[in-house]
């Protein structure tokens, strides 16, 4: 598990009870998206399913552990594509995915034949459900009858981002274990050392990842230094109560052009929101997430007091929240910006 990013104390964890024997047969990895946690699951199940694991951990070198995490999931045109346990090249190890937002019951139904089944080549079969806090009822439901009483040969790991929203049935049969951010030092020595990022890109992208090295990775420096100019002018509109100005940058978040864009600008515009509400606070320079523009951001400090920052960080929160039941996006960013011109 030595190439696992961040997290040393579950990967600790996980070797402890790969030695021991006694890995859990129902197991939930808990945490913020973009932390590691099916990498982390597929590590484990390397080690699973490997033919000679060294101290817990797969020995990365067998026929087993090079095929166990090499998977070619197919793109999905419609639900029922979804609806099967993905293999990788090793026939033991499988994963259920969603399809759009919804984990469908057809994967899971699948999950528990495939469970029943003898490994075919190593003494454990390992399952990865992706995305499990997707899960519809009738999905939960499903998965509840595996969980309670799983084959001896196989192991079911959950992954899941928001684990409150799974039913507490489910939650009562796993062992959680729980992540945390990655630290963005680790995050900027990965992606200067193994991904080649520049000096300062990494920097940037370490710190407005969040700890998410997932996030880091997909992160584009030119296009996130364009966003963060276009919603820096938001703020300085919604300063002066420029609802025009305003308007017209929610018709170009929503357009059907930068759809793909919509939700990276909604992030950099909160981020950049938190940053000023920090040194409005009295937070140093260091604190912020956008430290390359701290001056602009110190300067709109003076703006715009903390009781209007903190209601616009509220009125964001809220609209992300929403997104989850399709709230109209248009409608719902026209009233967050004329929110924010006051």
């Amino acid at each position: 598990m030595t190439k696992l990013i961040g997290n040393k104390q579950v990967m600790e964890t996980l070797r402890r009870l790969v030695v021991a024997g006694r890995v859990p047969h129902s197991l939930l990895f808990s945490g913020p998206e973009g932390v590691g946690k099916k990498q982390f699951a597929l590590e484990l199940a390397r080690s699973l399913v490997c033919a000679g694991p060294q101290d817990g951990a797969g020995c990365g070198k067998c026929s087993a552990c090079k095929r166990a995490g090499v998977f070619d999931i197919p793109k999905f045109e419609k639900g029922d594509d979804s609806d099967f346990v993905f293999f990788s090249q090793h026939p033991d190890v499988g994963i259920v995915v969603p399809f759009k937002r919804i984990l469908r019951i057809g994967g899971v139904r699948e999950l528990e034949r495939e469970a029943n089944f003898r490994p075919y080549e190593s003494q454990a079969r390992v399952f990865v459900v992706d995305d499990a806090d997707k899960m519809n009822d009738a999905a939960s439901n499903a998965l509840l009858k595996t969980l309670e009483e799983p084959p001896s040969t196989a192991y079911i790991i959950l992954i899941a981002s928001r684990a409150d929203s799974l039913l507490p049935t489910i939650l009562s049969r796993c062992q959680v274990i729980r992540f945390a951010p990655v630290e963005a030092t680790e995050i900027e020595r990965h992606l200067v050392g193994t991904e080649k990022f520049a000096a300062d890109d990494a920097a940037l992208a370490a710190r407005v990842s969040g700890g998410s090295v997932g996030r880091a990775l997909d992160f584009v420096p030119a296009s996130f230094r364009t966003q963060r100019s276009l919603m820096l002018d938001v703020i300085k509109a919604a300063a002066i109560g420029d609802r025009r100005e305003l308007l017209s940058a929610s018709e170009d978040m929503t357009s059907a052009t930068n759809k793909d864009e919509y939700e990276e600008k909604l992030g950099v515009l909160g981020g950049l929101i938190r940053d000023v509400w920090l040194l409005v606070n009295g937070a140093a320079d260091t604190a912020v997430l956008n430290v390359e523009i701290v001056d602009e951001l110190r300067r709109l400090s003076h703006e715009i007091d903390s009781r209007t920052l903190s209601a616009w960080l509220a009125e964001i929160e809220t609209l992300n929240e929403n997104f989850i039941v399709n709230v109209n996006k248009k409608i719902a960013t026209d009233a967050l910006v004329v929110g924010m011109a006051g």
